[in-house]
């Protein structure tokens, strides 16, 4: 999807504008298909995965039975989505969320995960959606969490792009932590009711998760593993607020 654009000069660069897609399937992204299937089975039903990447998610949801459609603004992406799929049981269509080539009424559910934060227009795509919802489909957004202590999308210091999880940088002012990250946007809990006011999506639920830990895991297991435990339980309770993203569950209504 496109994004927010980097500050005039600053070199192009898929990772900051258009985020880092999931390459391989691991741990993290089966918790999070875990956490999608909370909100109904996917199997039978015509799902969108919006910012679909090299596509991981969408074979994932074609496995769970479920006519699966990635969409990316990235052509080179779809092609290795393309490349991937060795069932050919998914179909790919370049897009952008302001402007989605489906029909009204047409799709039961839609899959946003860690990609409206890159859109160029967050308010227009919640539009979309609604449009292209079926009455009673579900849109399940995954979304940077304002309160969480790392910025993982990298900032730019004088138009030099630095890649990394950079600590505290969405605790500063708005105005200060968006010109250190023009490439995207963070959200906090009254964002979601604002995206979507005057629409037909109502909010289902709403919570923050934690990440999956895996490149630690691949690095140091006992390490991951502590992580994983303190919290999965955090997410249980008040700490929950500084999880990673926002876990958001939008239904269409029938008006």
């Amino acid at each position: 999807m496109t994004g927010p654009a980097p500050p005039a000069g600053a070199p192009e660069d898929d990772a900051a504008r258009l985020g880092n897609p999931s390459f391989v399937w691991r741990f993290g992204q089966e918790r999070r298909l875990a956490m999608m299937e909370r909100y109904g089975e996917l199997d039978g039903l015509r799902v969108l995965d919006l910012g679909c990447g090299v596509g991981e998610y969408v074979r994932a949801f074609s496995r769970k039975g479920a006519r699966a459609i990635g969409c990316d603004i990235a052509v080179d992406r779809l092609v290795e989505a393309r490349k991937r799929d060795e069932t050919g049981s998914a179909n790919y269509l370049a897009g952008v969320g302001e402007r989605l080539p489906f029909a009204d009424a047409s799709l039961d559910r839609i899959v946003l995960n860690e990609v409206i934060e890159h859109v160029q227009d967050d308010r227009q795509t919640m539009e979309e959606i609604a449009r292209v919802l079926k009455p009673g489909g579900r849109c399940i957004v995954f979304a940077p969490n304002r309160l969480y202590p790392f910025e993982t999308h990298g900032i730019y210091l004088r138009k030099r792009y630095i890649f990394g999880n950079i600590p505290l940088v969405n605790w500063l002012p708005m105005p200060l932590r968006n010109r250190l990250v023009p490439h995207a946007r963070v959200y906090q809990h009254g964002d979601w009711k604002r995206l979507a006011r005057g629409l037909p999506l109502r909010i289902v639920d709403r919570t923050c998760v934690y990440a999956g830990y895996d490149n630690i895991a691949a690095r140091a297991p006992r390490t991951a593993s502590f992580l994983r435990r303190v919290s999965y339980w955090a997410e249980g309770n008040a700490l929950r607020r500084f999880g990673l993203s926002h876990l958001v569950v939008y239904e269409r209504t029938d008006r």
